[in-house]
């Protein structure tokens, strides 16, 4: 009877588990929660920077950062676990901490969340425990019997930055990153009742199903655990009570949820457990709450990998916890940014490239929706198995719970410790997925940096392909570049789910010891798609464009549109319904509008996506016709979380009419004529011509020189390791050395003849050539000063860069707007990513790797309509009346070690052919369809329109 008495009132008790106060965990701090609030600790550093002496240190941090030991970069000391000359210095570190008087009774483990690496922990005099090894795992202590309850504690660690451990340096110390040492992530207590729940490891399926398995610190007569499971509105919709088996310290509970609300990364649906541990009496000893979503994963041999019975596209990016200012120390707020920058490119996954991760991001992972891949350390290297068993342990218990988790890895690029791969499913329930980043594992194929011809032979093998790191970027190149072709490949091929982008951001650091400079050891760490803080590259913006789940596909539109768009929905499960779509038709400013510098709205409204079901194609109807007077119609797609997927912008008369706008001033231009030039005069402006090359030599403005100069001239290279039948050249022994430069063809062009006539009140100035590539060069000069340009030149062959240029000295630029697509330069394999508007940026000439200004102000621009380049002299104006041509301005600039090209001096130029750009492992002609070179044959013509103000 008393049995039933009590299971009774247990059972009444839980109807208002959600109404009372049970004991529960409680954290101490002893450092700050991260980089943002570190709290002062005493620390003597044994060499390097500012070593020999107590100071004060805030904690958690990287010690380098602080201004202490020696910076170091890993894989200077590749494959050698001990060294000669590497950095060794040890930290030593002092705090003194009350504990209150009420914590007497209970269990306190005292919690480290990362430290680098060999750790050694006393409290009040007394070792707490063994040596910790590895650095990016949280350890604990039970200091229970340390601790002096009511009084002041000392807490002393000494953390070595090398490890004695040769598996651990080897694994984590010799890779391509930046080598830490220091507490890096927080330090607390973890305060218990002396009886409580140690351990929860949950397993929540789609069909509603759950289960955890619970651990206790201790068995006892007669517990038991009631699980309550509750919705984001606090909702209880399941519960239970297990009695623990005599003798035992765990029991399995199971319960099941009614048709849940499924987690995936485009619905992050959340749910909370509470689980509390009972006595024989039924009275809560210790509670603690979890959150989980309900999802199925499953591998599907030779097909893909399926979340609730869907098979996902894996849109990622590999991460490493990184700030220049702090190193691997993060924050709450720092952790969610990096979140929300990857959901701001339309990822959904990311690789935790090369350890865990900090719990706060996967707590964004989670409820902003990300697949993860967590990972074991490792980069060549790997850890021996009685180390590995032990940090794997660790590892699956702190992260097993998120739902954001999708695979685990054993290390990377050989790094695997096979011995390992069955202890990750003693831990995770859910047997999620094991992976061999590079390898053939578990029915993964995640082979790195193959080419595009590769990949798809790749493809042809049995196992799913799902590279772990592709297009490795570099300075301006890899990420967006070439992704497009990669990303069709690989999104319509039945055995690829897509893949991991290398890297997110650069990972430089702000050296303290030299005036703040990044360093990002050269050439090392500058594969970000981003910059050190973030800064956006051109790539975020293609990889934003490429990634977005709703594709518009119309390519143009004009006066004559219906309205209706044509759309993919690209979601894994979202309808379009549940996104909107605003849309905008707009005026711009003309090029001799300086007043008005702003895109203004003439009409704009809103529709909601029409039924289309996840992985199908529909139209989205705007239900509007296009205003005369609109130059543009711009239409964005709005995620159901009020996030923008893209853009679109369509103009309708590309040119602006430009051309309907000539001035018809009265009068005429003029012209005057010697032995070496003719000098032609309209409205204050005033050209020169050579008699001996027929190119224009001076402009002024009311006797003002603009020194615009020596064009047009054609320009046409290739890159200079290929044969002229565009093949790698296995004739020059040089070859391999050449793959980054660039050749130019030199133009045997001859001047005969300097035409001048007046027709109209214009002056018409024509440079014949004969025998080489530029053919004509045809100026009208209008009464009102505007200078109008005819060429024609021609090529046939193989080229990579190709159209016609001018000098003008680089010192003397200080700004340029445009209407055209921007704000970013443009390559041949990156044309995604920007947009067609009115864009404007200072002069500016940043080195790739060193310093972070975006967008750059040189390089190639698509679908220039205007643009007028403002200098110290004056403003050059031009209007690009050239189908499918590209304004170059300047050449791109590459980083000093000269990785990715060197181009030819173009100045400013008008080009219908541009380079592609190659990545850090890749080559161009490596990189897909879209970085070929072009063969081309034949004349080509173009129109140019200038005015000098």
């Amino acid at each position: 009877m008393r049995k039933v008495t009590t299971l009774l009132s247990t059972l009444a008790l839980a109807t208002t588990l959600t109404a009372q106060t049970f004991p529960q965990t409680e954290r101490q701090y002893l450092s700050g929660h991260g980089c943002d609030d570190m709290v002062e600790w005493d620390f003597f550093c044994t060499d390097g920077r500012n070593s020999g002496k107590w100071a004060k240190i805030g904690v958690p941090s990287c010690w380098e950062l602080q201004g202490f030991g020696t910076y170091q970069y890993g894989i200077s000391f590749y494959g050698k676990a001990f060294p000669e000359g590497i950095a060794g210095e040890k930290g030593m570190y002092k705090y003194e901490f009350e504990v209150p008087e009420e914590f007497r009774g209970k269990q306190v483990n005292l919690v480290f969340e990362a430290s680098m690496t060999d750790t050694e922990v006393k409290v009040n005099g007394r070792k707490a425990g063994s040596k910790h090894q590895g650095a990016f795992y949280r350890f604990s202590y039970n200091v229970t019997d340390l601790l002096k309850y009511g009084k002041k504690n000392l807490l002393e660690v000494t953390v070595s930055k090398e490890s004695e451990n040769a598996s651990v340096n080897l694994a984590e110390r010799r890779a391509d990153y930046w080598n830490f040492g220091g507490i890096f992530r927080p330090v607390f207590l973890e305060v218990k009742p002396a009886v409580n729940l140690r351990h929860i490891a949950i397993d929540a399926q789609m069909d509603g199903s759950f289960r955890a398995n619970c651990y206790t610190n201790i068995s006892g007569e007669g517990m038991s655990i009631r699980a309550q499971i509750l919705d984001q509105k606090g909702k209880r919709l399941a519960d239970t009570i297990v009695p623990l088996k005599a003798g035992s310290d765990w029991t399995a509970l199971q319960l099941n949820v009614s048709a849940p609300d499924l987690w995936t990364a485009e619905t992050p649906n959340l749910y909370k457990a509470h689980f509390s541990l009972l006595d024989k009496e039924g009275k809560v000893l210790h509670h603690e709450t979890e959150t989980f979503g309900f999802r199925t994963i499953e591998v599907r041999e030779s097909d893909g990998l399926y979340v609730n019975g869907v098979r996902i596209n894996v849109r990622g990016v590999n991460r490493h916890c990184f700030r220049p200012e702090s190193g691997r120390t993060l924050s709450k707020a720092k952790n969610i940014e990096d979140v929300l920058l990857m959901k701001g490119m339309n990822m959904n996954s990311v690789r935790l490239s090369h350890y865990p991760a900090d719990p706060e991001f996967l707590e964004a992972c989670d409820s902003l929706g990300l697949y993860v891949m967590d990972e074991l350390g490792g980069w060549h290297g790997k850890y021996d198995t009685p180390t590995g068993v032990r940090l794997i342990e660790g590892m699956i218990e702190r992260d097993v719970n998120h739902p954001s988790i999708i695979w685990w890895s054993n290390g990377n690029e050989k790094g695997w410790n096979t011995e390992l791969d069955g202890e990750f499913h003693k831990y995770d329930p859910q047997k999620r997925p094991v992976i061999h980043p590079q390898g053939n594992f578990s029915g993964f194929e995640t082979m790195h940096y193959r080419s595009y011809g590769e990949s798809q032979n790749y493809m042809r093998l049995p196992e799913i392909f799902m590279p772990t790191e592709f297009l490795h970027g570099l300075y301006d190149g890899g990420h967006g570049a070439g992704l497009y072709d990669y990303w069709e490949m690989m999104r319509k091929h039945p055995r690829c789910i897509g893949g991991f982008l290398w890297v997110l951001a650069d990972e430089g650091v702000k050296r303290v010891d030299m005036d703040g400079f990044i360093d990002n050891q050269g050439n090392f760490g500058a594969d970000g798609i981003v910059g050190p803080h973030h800064e956006k590259e051109g790539s975020y913006y293609t990889i934003k464009q490429l990634w977005s789940p709703v594709q518009v596909t119309n390519t143009a539109i004009d006066r004559n549109f219906n309205g209706r768009f044509s759309v993919e929905n690209r979601y894994d499960y979202l309808n379009l319904n549940t996104c909107r779509f605003i849309w905008q038709q707009v005026k711009f400013p003309s090029v001799t509008d300086a007043s008005n510098t702003t895109t203004r709205i003439l009409k704009q409204g809103e529709v909601r996506g029409n039924d289309v079901a996840a992985h199908g194609v529909g139209v989205v109807d705007i239900k509007t016709s296009i205003l005369p007077e609109a130059d543009a119609l711009f239409l964005t797609a709005i995620d159901k979380y009020g996030h923008e997927l893209w853009r679109w912008t369509f103009p309708v008369d590309k040119l602006n009419r430009e051309t309907e706008q000539l001035s018809a001033l009265s009068g005429r231009a003029s012209y005057t004529e010697t032995e070496n030039d003719i000098t032609a005069k309209a409205n204050g402006r005033t050209f020169v011509f050579s008699k001996k090359d027929g190119q224009l030599k001076d402009v002024s403005v009311n006797n003002r020189k603009i020194s615009f100069a020596n064009g047009p001239r054609f320009i046409g290279a290739r890159r200079a390791d290929r044969s002229l039948d565009q093949f790698y050249n296995h004739d020059d022994g040089k070859a391999k050395a050449k793959d980054r430069t660039y050749t130019e063809f030199p133009d045997a062009a001859v001047f005969t003849k300097l035409d001048v006539k007046e027709e109209g009140g214009n002056l018409i100035i024509t440079a014949n050539y004969k025998l080489g590539n530029l053919d004509k060069a045809r100026w009208t000069i209008h009464p009102d000063g505007v200078a109008t340009l005819d060429y024609t030149y021609n090529f046939s062959g193989v080229v990579d860069l190709m159209g016609i240029c001018f000098d003008y000295p680089e010192e003397q630029v200080v700004s340029k707007r445009w209407l055209g697509a921007g704000p970013y330069r443009v390559w041949q394999n990156r044309i995604h990513g920007t947009q067609y508007d009115i864009w404007e940026n200072d002069y500016n000439d940043p080195i790739p790797g060193e310093t972070f200004t975006y967008p750059e102000f040189k390089g190639y621009f698509g679908s220039v309509s205007w643009m007028n380049i403002r200098t110290k002299e004056g403003t050059i104006c031009l209007t690009n009346e050239t189908p499918d041509s590209y304004i170059g301005v300047y050449q791109p600039r590459d980083g000093r070690d000269r990785l990715l090209y060197t181009l030819p001096e173009s100045g400013i130029s008008v080009l219908n052919v541009i380079p592609p750009v190659r990545n850090k492992v890749n080559s161009t002609d490596l990189c897909g369809p879209s970085s070929q070179p072009k063969w081309v044959d034949g004349p080509q013509t173009g129109r140019i329109v200038f005015r000098f103000e």
